[in-house]
């Protein structure tokens, strides 16, 4: 009698164990199937905006066999371009200038067989950058154009196209990330909806590169970000890569 009561213990034991063994296996694959029940959007934002800065950059040089004649002209140089840049409405901390660098001028002389018989010193070469940043673009714009009138008084003035920026970047990336999130959000809803679910939790999200390009060109965008400053009008996006847990 108590071996019958020992082997229906044991049985029991076995067949509790069976149950729970059951459940827990039955609970993992629930899990796993929850855990498989997710969404995968993409959302993006962006935003035309206008630049807010301007940065204009030119050089000038001058020659001489003398340096301390060289030196003198230049700065006369100087003298008269900053006069110039204020005369049409700049300010002095609107205008930059570098320091002078000098380089040393020779001209080699060649023989018959192109074999270099002498190196004659042939003068100094002393030459200035400068550099605007302002503001008021229009100003800069129009004075770029303009700066020929530099060169008609005698000064060997050169210069790029101007360069534009804007001073609010940080503000507009944070309010674009927002809204790609929401886009990001709203995608994942409709979605779950179309699919007879409810959004759960957030479970990733990834910024994507951010992109500065300019208004109605055929710039592409680059995997590290482009970032245009040759336009003055842009248009700036970003986009996030968002996972959402379903119902």
């Amino acid at each position: 009698m108590e071996g019958n009561n020992k082997t229906n213990i044991a049985t029991l034991i076995i067949a509790i164990s069976v149950i729970i063994s059951a459940l827990i296996v039955g609970n993992a694959y629930k899990y796993k199937y929850n855990d498989k029940r997710r969404v995968l959007v993409t959302g993006k934002a962006e935003k035309n905006f206008v630049s807010d800065l301007i940065v204009w950059e030119g050089n000038y040089s001058r020659i001489a066999m003398d340096l301390k004649n060289a030196y003198s002209q230049l700065k006369s140089d100087e003298t008269a371009i900053r006069s110039y840049l204020k005369n049409k409405g700049l300010s002095d901390n609107e205008i930059i200038f570098s320091s002078i660098n000098i380089n040393k001028i020779y001209n080699p002389i060649y023989d018959n067989n192109g074999r270099m018989i002498s190196n004659n010193f042939g003068g100094y070469n002393l030459f200035q950058n400068i550099k605007v940043e302002s503001k008021n673009i229009d100003l800069v714009e129009k004075i770029s154009r303009e700066i020929t009138e530099l060169i008609q008084s005698g000064i060997e003035f050169n210069s790029t196209a101007p360069s534009y920026y804007y001073t609010k970047m940080s503000e507009l990336k944070i309010d674009l990330l927002a809204k790609a999130s929401k886009d990001a959000k709203d995608r994942s809803e409709s979605i779950a909806q179309n699919a007879g679910s409810s959004l759960g939790d957030l479970k990733y999200a990834n910024m994507g590169v951010f992109q500065i390009t300019g208004q109605n060109s055929n710039e592409d965008y680059s995997y590290g970000g482009a970032f245009n400053t040759h336009s003055k009008n842009k248009t700036a996006s970003i986009t996030i890569r968002t996972e959402y847990a379903l119902k």
